[in-house]
Parts: C-alpha cells; sequence; structure tokens
C-alpha cells in the first residue's frame, strides 16, 4: 500500500517543488509512506514543468528513520515489506533525473540521514547531526541503500559511520562531503529554495 499523505507539497516560482516532509513528530519511516515516496518523486520525474525539488522537515528532525521499537516486532510480510520500502523509495529519490536539494534542519539518522546522501545539494542547520545507527540496533543495510551509501560516501567514511553508529556534527559532516554548506537554522529553507531556483535554470 502506497501512502503519500505525510508529503506536502508546495509549488514555488520557476518549477521549483518543496516536498515537505510531515510525519510528525521525527517522520518515521514505514513501508507505505517508504512506497507513497516513491511514487510522488515518480511522478515529479515525469512532470515537465517540474524543473527542481526540495526536501524540508517542519521539525527539529529531518528524519530518525525506522521506529526501531516497532520494526522489532515485524512478521516476515512486514520485514519483507519495509525492505522493498526503503530499496523502491531510496533508489526513486537517487534516480530523480530533476536537481534535488535536501534543506536539513535537523538530526537524520539510520534510514534518515539516506534523505541527505540522495540529494544532489545539501544544505545544513549548525546543530544537525547525521549517523547510520543500524549497527547499534542490529538492523541490516537492504541492498539499495548500501549501495547509495557506497556510491555517495568515500569507503573510509562509509567504514566509520557504518561500523560504530556513532552520529557526526555538522562540521564533520561537511568535511566528510556529506555536506555542502551551513548556514544559520532560519536560512536553511531560504537558502535551498534559493538554490533549488538556481539549479532550475540550467538546461
Amino acid at each position: 500500500m502506497s501512502d503519500s499523505s505525510w508529503i506536502d507539497r508546495i509549488d514555488h516560482a520557476g518549477g521549483v517543488v518543496e516536498l515537505r516532509m510531515n510525519n510528525g513528530p521525527v517522520n518515521t519511516l514505514t513501508s507505505d509512506a517508504l512506497f507513497g515516496l516513491r511514487d510522488c518523486i515518480e511522478q515529479l520525474s515525469n512532470d515537465q514543468t517540474v524543473r527542481a525539488i526540495v526536501l524540508s522537515s517542519p521539525f527539529k528532525v529531518l528524519s530518525a528513520g525506522l521506529n526501531i521499537k516497532e520494526a522489532r516486532t515485524f512478521d516476515s510480510a512486514q520485514q519483507d515489506a519495509i525492505v522493498r520500502g526503503l530499496n523502491e523509495g531510496f533508489l526513486a529519490l537517487y534516480a530523480c533525473p530533476k536537481p534535488l536539494i535536501c534543506a536539513i534542519n535537523g538530526t537524520a539518522i539510520a534510514g534518515g540521514l539516506f534523505f541527505v546522501l540522495t540529494a544532489d545539494h545539501r544544505i545544513s542547520a549548525p546543530k544537525a547531526k547525521f549517523g547510520l545507527a543500524e549497527v547499534r540496533v542490529g538492523v541490516d543495510f537492504p541492498t539499495g541503500p548500501l549501495e547509495i551509501a557506497k556510491a555517495t560516501l568515500s569507503s573510509n567514511n562509509a567504514r566509520c559511520l557504518m561500523l560504530r553508529g556513532q552520529s557526526v556534527d555538522a562540521e564533520t559532516a561537511k568535511n566528510m562531503g556529506i555536506v555542502d554548506l551551513i548556514v544559520a537554522a532560519e536560512d536553511v529553507l531560504p537558502q535551498a529554495l534559493k538554490d533549488a531556483a538556481e539549479f532550475a535554470q540550467i538546461p
């Protein structure tokens, strides 16, 4: 089942579309939500009037990934569904032919980090945290997210993030190539929209 009701679409000038993730309080991921994300991105990918996409969150967290307590009780069908959702949702983002800009207002941990890694341009608030915490809760990486991490992180940075599961701050993330720009928290979304407008003009 696909559920895109948690994603608010906001159209801006110049073909820029903001996708505001609104599954409070931490944009927890479910299989239905990930399938909805896939469908939303595929629709925008095929819309010739859309020139650039901005991912944003109105909360203090961009996304905390899966609800691990809930995931531990999944039966085999639910496990299959979430793995499929993670693969298809994030691969749709990674394959999106439109410039994808991520406005990182806060923590992006575990599955939530893949909103950042799939983006073409990443703008962060100073207090944002980044990490791949799966090892700390005994969760494996599905093939899609694993390949995205391998493609977008240096082998050494992927090793450090994956093997210890510890988060890093925005400045460290910038030095690791996870973040492109750090601006004041109140400027993250305006800067993302400004940069998206510039990307939108590139033929």
